[in-house]
């Protein structure tokens, strides 16, 4: 069989971004780990039990924390965007209650550390009533806007 010059020129071009691709999608997925590590720390730290990772929460949080990258801006909820619950429900999670840390910086140490910093924060990676997390993380021009999405599940 005889490959044109088009199609090789195609396949070699995939075979090549193949690996950057997967290496981007590894190295979210560490950041997205770090700051629930980070979290589980500050929790356990204060007698208050682990977090459990939800899968269907990280969805919710990697797609809010796109929608943030792309407006280079923070917010819980930007104008044409599903509420948090329905952005959770769209993913298929069940819940009870649900909470959002929204942020932006260049490390997830120095998020989390702002995070603590801040009361409504604070309160949110410490809520005893919550038992499930999932997080996002997109990185746009060297910052990483990252969203920490809580929830009692069912």
């Amino acid at each position: 069989m005889r490959i044109s010059p088009i199609r090789a020129f195609w396949l070699a071009l995939c075979l090549v971004m193949l690996p950057a691709v997967g290496g981007a999608q590894k190295k979210t997925a560490s950041l997205e780990r770090e700051l629930f590590n980070a979290t589980n720390r500050e929790r356990l730290a204060h007698g208050v039990p682990a977090l459990r990772w939800n899968d269907s929460l990280a969805v919710a949080a990697r797609k809010h924390a796109g929608e943030m990258a792309n407006k280079d801006a923070l917010s819980h909820q930007f104008t044409g965007e599903p509420s948090l619950p329905s952005r959770v429900k769209q993913t298929g999670a069940r819940f009870v209650w649900l909470s959002e840390n929204v942020a932006l910086g260049p490390s997830p140490s120095v998020i989390h550390a702002e995070f603590v910093k801040s009361p409504p924060h604070r309160a949110n990676i410490l809520d005893t009533d919550m038992n499930l997390m999932g997080v996002g993380v997109v990185e746009r021009n060297g910052q990483l806007f990252a969203v920490e999405d809580f929830s009692k599940g069912k």
